[in-house]
Formats: C-alpha cells, structure tokens, sequence
C-alpha cells in the first residue's frame, strides 16, 4: 500500500479524493503529514473524504499515530493518519 503524503498546500478535496478513491480499491488509506499545516490539510481531507464515500455506503474511523522519518538524513515526527471503514457489530 502505498501512503499518501500530505503538505501545508495539498488541496484537501483532492486528497480527499485520493483517500476515497484508495478505500474504495484497496480497503483502506494509510496518510503521512509533517507539520501543523499538512496536520490541518490532512485531517480536513478526511472529513471531507468521509462524505464522499458515505455516498456509497461506506462509513470510515481515522486513526492517528506518530511515526519517524528520514528526510535529508535528519530523522522527522510525522503524523500517520490510517483510515479504514468502520467495522459494524453483527446483531
């Protein structure tokens, strides 16, 4: 799975495109931010992106976590963004 990397100036509908377009192919989509504005951007991409695919049936969860990078050998704090659809209880 490839991950989506997120900036301060990513359009969040076109992300939030993106994300909608890789739930629906693959299951889920695994985003990376670094930084306050990316943070921002991404997590505005995933709300957004949670209506479109609600227009399918597919309700999502996001679930966020730190992760390191290397990025011009100098190691960084991302923000990993996961979102997956919502597991539903069987009744």
């Amino acid at each position: 799975m490839s991950i989506l990397k997120v900036s301060s100036t990513s359009p969040s509908t076109a992300v939030a495109g993106a994300i909608a377009g890789v739930i629906r192919e693959q299951g889920r989509a695994e985003l990376q931010a670094i930084g306050a504005g990316a943070v921002n951007q991404a997590t505005k991409a995933v709300a957004i992106a949670r209506g479109y695919l609600a227009l399918d049936g597919i309700d999502v969860v996001l679930v966020p976590d730190f992760t390191e990078v290397t990025i011009d050998n100098e190691v960084r704090t991302a923000i990993r963004f996961v979102v997956e659809p919502r597991q539903t209880a069987a009744a």
